[in-house]
């Protein structure tokens, strides 16, 4: 897991999304899951915007 300073919210954030990186991988081995592996792109996705927005709220934080 790459690391990243931040909340346990931050790192929480990051290994639900490197989970599912990895299920996205496991998937792209089996045949007839392309509507999974969408599902799961776009989880990630919203993930990734709730990190994004998770980060610009601790910076603000510690600017403060």
């Amino acid at each position: 897991m790459s690391y990243e300073a931040g909340s346990k919210e931050c790192r929480h954030l990051i290994e639900a999304k490197e989970s599912l990186l990895s299920a996205m991988e496991s998937l792209s081995n089996i045949n007839s899951t392309d509507i999974l592996q969408i599902q799961i792109k776009e989880i990630y996705n919203k993930l990734e915007l709730m990190h994004d927005n998770r980060k610009k709220i601790e910076s603000a934080t510690n600017i403060n």
